[in-house]
């Protein structure tokens, strides 16, 4: 996979996380449906989970970085990821 593959893959997957996130935060409007809110992010966002044991996820929004402690959203984005 080349790089701007994966740029991209990171770019829309963080797109969803935020999103994710934000409705974990204020509660979706039905089960398994998330919102987003009028603070949402409007630019690129790239997830980052550097341990796989941490609850720790990192967000690179343009030229800002948010940690975000939630371990359920990191065991998504690494199983969405997958393995090999």
């Amino acid at each position: 996979m080349s790089d701007t593959t994966r740029r991209k893959l990171l770019a829309a997957t963080g797109a969803g996380v935020a999103t994710g996130t934000v409705g974990l935060t204020m509660g979706p409007a039905q089960a398994g449906e998330a919102r987003r809110s009028a603070s949402s992010a409007r630019e690129s966002v790239v997830a980052y989970v550097h341990d796989h044991r941490s609850s720790e996820v990192r967000l690179m929004v343009g030229e800002r970085e948010i940690v975000v402690h939630d371990r359920d959203l990191a065991t998504r984005i690494l199983n969405a990821a997958g393995g090999r």
